[in-house]
């Protein structure tokens, strides 16, 4: 195991599909299914489809947690749960076939006690054998816990490398401790930078910035339909999104973060890695509901992406 991911608030992503949405009506639902969910926990599933190894560690609780562990075992994903007396959440996607729109709820997080988080800091400060990477991805549970993140990379073994995939506050503060990559989009870096970004020269700038003062050594900034900005101490990448169909945006933030890891685990220079990010982003939202990418489609994106013709990729 070279990579683990960290999933504090997971959950269970229930899908379905309705004619159309009205109120007062009681609405029959179709095609219900169940995904595992949380940043972290879809990392390690990314990886794990690309060929790799991962560790998916995760708060586990309640009924739901039972269920979710299925869900990962069912999927092959090499998984530790950190048990908690709350339940782990659940959260609704519904899709409107009379618009072709999304509606998505998401559920409040579990509390956690003070054992728990100590138990938390203990999974992350003994290790057998160190892993390359650390990924710490996704939303924090229950209320006060925005150091929460800061606080428990400061147990990883130093050798690590840390990749933070978070908004607002708990990104700001864990980007504090310093970090080795974070993935922002454009809207997050607005945010903790505290100022609007409105080209691609004030995001280098901001993410200078931020590299300057020693917060992060590399920033992936999501650019949606318009790929990536890869930017370091010394280099800036534009890299253009793939022309695809889009069937649903849900997980590619997920998806990219998980073809980046899995390329530099595998030893791909951070240009190429970051051209895996954005296929695997790209190859995403060509999937229904909260499905994530699939490998032949990270493959063959990548692959035309490293030919240099994006936009001839569908």
């Amino acid at each position: 195991m070279t990579v683990a991911t960290i999933t504090l608030n997971p959950c269970i992503d229930k899908t379905c599909r309705v004619n159309r949405i009205v109120p007062d009506r009681k609405l029959r639902a179709r095609d219900v299914r169940r995904y595992p969910g949380g940043g972290g926990i879809n990392v390690a599933r990314v990886i794990t489809r690309l060929g790799g190894r991962p560790k998916a560690l995760w708060s586990c609780g309640g009924s739901t947690g039972d269920v979710l562990h299925q869900l990962l075992e069912a999927e092959g994903v090499p998984h530790e749960p950190v048990r908690i007396e709350d339940s782990t959440r659940e959260n609704l996607i519904v899709r409107d076939d009379s618009s072709e729109q999304q509606y998505r709820f998401g559920m409040p997080g579990p509390q956690l006690t003070g054992r728990e988080r100590a138990d938390w800091r203990k999974h992350l400060g003994e290790w057998s054998e160190p892993p390359r990477f650390v990924v710490f991805s996704g939303s924090l549970p229950g209320e006060g816990l925005l150091d929460w993140y800061a606080e428990l990379i400061g147990v990883v073994p130093s050798e690590a490398r840390v990749v933070v995939d978070t908004k607002r506050d708990a990104l700001a503060r864990a980007l504090d401790t310093g970090v080795y990559l974070a993935k922002p989009n454009i809207l997050e870096l607005e945010e903790v930078v505290g100022r609007a970004l409105e080209n691609d020269d004030q995001i280098v700038d901001a993410a200078r910035e931020m590299i300057d003062s020693k917060k992060v050594e590399v920033l992936l900034v999501s650019l949606g339909q318009g790929g990536a900005l890869v930017v370091t101490a010394d280099q800036v990448e534009r890299l253009n999104a793939p022309t695809v169909k889009i069937r649903s945006k849900v997980g590619a933030g997920d998806s990219m973060v998980g073809g980046l890891v899995f390329a530099l685990d595998q030893g791909r220079s951070l240009m190429e890695a970051a051209q895996m990010a954005v296929a695997a982003g790209a190859a995403a939202v060509m999937t229904e509901g909260t499905d994530l990418c699939h490998r032949e489609d990270v493959e063959r994106l990548y692959e035309c992406m490293h030919r240099g013709a994006p936009t001839d990729c569908a």
